[in-house]
């Protein structure tokens, strides 16, 4: 087997993030890209579909027995609830009705958030913010695992636990890392979906509301899909922070994996990223990207010198609003 090559820190950085200025740089010679910046017409429809698809199958699975239940929370709703979570990741960058439309779509995400059955959406946006202005920020980009995380999850049976409870983690670490006083807009998001969830209950009873709780901790979990959270920004090869995947999974995913277009080009919905890659292939097409997802998670697992610990960090000072 190898020299056992275990991290035992992060991989400290003492130079800006690369985004800013490769953005500058594309802007410069390419400056038909900002006509790509702007809403997405089609989220909308596509988002209240899912939600009403979501919908349509707490009815449907009211009267299955628990083993089904779980069954099609894992292989069905639960992928439309991962989708919902990276469609409210789109919506937090004002992408469903513009900048000028804010609240609107801090609205709709609440409206997505529905068959997730947690409420999640509010507390994204405020945090998410940070990841991109902060990428990789010492206690200020919650993306990155604590100390403990890397520390304590660093085998391959304690790497795999650290990915199933990966909903726990992305939750609770905020809280920890970099705790933020509760908004207004939070507080609208937990009741509008508690009251939701309610009413799931009483007109279906308790296993449509398990089927979609339980749907997006497996789903947010160890499954396929959560391979975008590793390959987005583990440092699978010393200095490089961010990568894209460009298979099919995007489909199903707002093209979460063009990753290293969207740091570059946050305003640009998911749909458009892809002609960012085509403009500006010079800059992309020998940049490393990841080919599969679930080879990422297997890789994570199983490759010693990955883990928690394999991320870049960075001091960062607060920037003036």
């Amino acid at each position: 087997m190898g020299n056992r090559v275990i991290r035992e820190d992060f991989e400290w950085v003492y130079t800006e993030q690369p985004h800013t200025q490769r953005r500058k740089e594309i802007l410069a010679k390419y400056p038909q890209i900002k006509t790509l910046m702007g809403p997405d017409p089609h989220l909308k429809w596509i988002v209240s579909g899912m939600v009403f698809t979501q919908l349509l199958a707490c009815y449907l699975v009211k009267d299955l027995s628990w083993k089904w239940i779980f069954f099609w929370a894992y292989a069905f709703g639960g992928c439309i609830n991962h989708s919902l979570t990276l469609a409210i990741h789109d919506i937090s960058h004002n992408v469903a009705f513009g900048n000028k439309q804010a609240k609107w779509n801090r609205w709709f995400a609440v409206f997505a958030n529905l068959p997730i059955g947690i409420p999640y959406s509010a507390s994204f946006k405020k945090y998410h913010i940070d990841h991109h202005r902060y990428l990789g920020g010492d206690s200020l980009d919650v993306d990155v695992p604590t100390d403990f995380e890397g520390w304590f999850f660093c085998t391959p049976l304690r790497k795999l636990l650290w990915l199933f409870l990966q909903p726990l983690f992305y939750s609770l670490r905020p809280l920890y890392v970099n705790p933020k006083a509760i908004t207004q807009m939070e507080v609208f998001n937990a009741l509008v979906q508690f009251s939701v969830d309610l009413i799931i209950y009483y007109l279906w009873g308790l296993k449509p509301v398990i089927y979609l709780i339980a749907g997006t901790l497996l789903c947010l979990g160890l499954h396929p899909i959560s391979g975008h959270f590793i390959a987005e920004h583990y440092m699978f090869l010393k200095g490089y922070e961010t990568y894209s995947y460009y298979g099919p999974l995007n489909w199903l995913t707002f093209n979460v994996g063009y990753h290293m277009e969207h740091h570059d080009f946050p305003s640009i919905p998911g749909c458009r990223l892809p002609m960012v890659k085509k403009i500006a292939a010079e800059y992309y097409d020998n940049l490393p990207h990841h080919q599969s997802w679930i080879r990422v998670l297997w890789d994570f697992v199983f490759d010693d010198s990955i883990g928690p610990y394999s991320r870049v960090k960075r001091l960062c000072k607060l920037a003036k609003e």
